[in-house]
């Protein structure tokens, strides 16, 4: 290709058949054939691709692992994707100062790693963790289970390294919890989905690890008990460092055809609630937690071991690629409502009457809402579909998204449903730092 002849510190693909793969993550969302995919390997190219980017007009596309679910990687019309795969650096730790830093390019689960390997403890954790890369969960705020007690990945970040419109990559933060002077322009670029720049690197917050793990299994006999359990629990005290649910819905589908494990499964909702503190084994905690569940805690499993921790989280983490696996072009959305909430939501939806099932982070209201038939539903319907949804979610102190982001995906819902304040001021910060639109574009706003 001839706009990138030359292009230095860099493998380049033009073949439209090595395009192809790059052109869908995991949402539902598909882009166009990229002019060229280009993975960097120093500097050097990433400052010429500015140059020539802004010379002759492309834009720019992001991209990790593309396990997303926004669209947020997906390329649009007149972009070259910019594949941080290759991207070189190494995880170093310093158990001194309890942090990590590590290149974009880095899988989450050597991160993870890295940091239990000196007896510490990273929290975000994605569903797709085992396969995600480090860059794709900054971009996009990820959350995961470990968000109810520990918060999503900007909770963890202590610096930046981020490529801006004049070619060269800037460092925002240092590798301290305290630094006030000025602005934190860093937090500025996690969950931007590269539309301001693109990360290359960070510097993450650690913790000691966890010594202790009570983790339960909670089937319930009736489905509306499961929905004031959260509010209750941190009313009380105990604030769970995971709270997981499936609905009746999702539950039946395992039931009728997952894997085995997941075929046994009792009750009629069902919960994994896990407890990370010091103490969370003992008795007295334990005794206190059976007394608040009080009849809810009949059928309560408890895991005696790190086989059965590891069992019971099994089922919960393989529940998204089995319902892609049963219904490929279902449609999933990650909406949140406030703990204080979820049982008026839950009415609303069933009020709704949208053919939709639900399981996820019960704990901090993140609920992944499928619509298992939305390959099937014309397109127009779809989209009212999923706009009652979002303004369901809205009206209750919500947002349409938790931890996904907005992408392609979501794109349309948010700039029709924010308040026009808040886009006035995110495309004036977009202007400023890019003033001709070569980062990402077409994404978010």
């Amino acid at each position: 290709m001839d706009t990138l002849r030359g292009l230095p510190e860099a493998t380049i693909l033009s073949e439209p058949s090595d395009l192809e793969p790059f052109l869908r993550d995991e949402s539902h969302v598909q882009g166009v054939l990229p002019m060229a995919v280009v993975k960097p390997h120093g500097p050097l190219a990433l400052r010429e691709l500015i140059r020539r980017a802004k010379q002759e007009g492309f834009g720019l596309v992001p991209r990790g692992a593309g396990t997303g679910k926004a669209g947020g990687c997906v390329p649009t019309a007149q972009t070259v994707v910019v594949d941080f795969s290759e991207w070189p650096g190494d995880i170093q730790v310093s158990p001194q100062d309890l942090c990590l830093s590590a290149p974009a390019s880095a899988p989450l689960r050597e991160v993870k790693a890295a940091a239990e390997a000196h007896g510490l403890f990273y929290p975000p954790d994605p569903n797709s963790w085992e396969s995600c890369a480090l860059g794709g969960t900054l971009a996009t705020n990820a959350g995961g289970p470990n968000a109810c007690k520990y918060g999503m990945t900007r909770h963890w970040v202590l610096s930046v390294d981020a490529l801006l419109e004049d070619g060269e990559i800037h460092t925002f933060g240092i590798h301290s919890v305290k630094a006030n002077a000025g602005p934190a322009l860093g937090q500025l670029l996690i969950g931007s989905e590269g539309i301001l720049g693109f990360i290359v690197g960070a510097t993450l917050r650690l913790l000691p690890k966890p010594r202790e793990f009570a983790t339960l299994l909670l089937p319930v006999k009736r489905w509306e008990d499961l929905l004031d359990l959260p509010g209750r629990l941190c009313g009380a005290g105990y604030l769970p460092s995971a709270f997981e649910f499936f609905d009746p819905a999702v539950l039946a589908e395992l039931r009728a055809h997952g894997p085995e494990e997941a075929r046994r499964l009792p009750g009629e909702a069902l919960a994994i609630l896990e407890f990370d503190e010091r103490g969370c084994t003992s008795e007295p905690f334990l005794e206190g937690l059976l007394a608040l569940l009080g009849p809810m805690a009949d059928g309560l499993e408890i895991a005696a071991d790190e086989r059965q921790r590891k069992g019971i989280w099994a089922v919960r983490r393989m529940t998204s690629a089995f319902l892609k696996e049963r219904h490929p072009k279902k449609v999933s959305e990650d909406i949140v409502v406030p703990r204080s909430r979820l049982r008026e939501f839950f009415e609303g939806l069933d009020h709704l009457g949208l053919p939709a099932v639900t399981y996820g982070h019960l704990g901090d209201g993140n609920l992944h809402v499928n619509l298992l038939t939305a390959g099937e539903t014309d397109p127009a319907r779809l989209e009212q579909q999923l706009m009652e949804l979002f303004r369901l979610a809205m009206s209750l102190g919500g947002t349409l998204s938790g931890e996904h982001g907005i992408g392609l995906a979501k794109r349309n819902a948010f700039l029709a449903l924010s308040d026009p304040a808040q886009i006035r001021a995110l495309r004036a910060i977009k202007q400023a730092l890019d003033p001709q639109g070569i980062f990402n574009p077409g994404k978010v706003i």
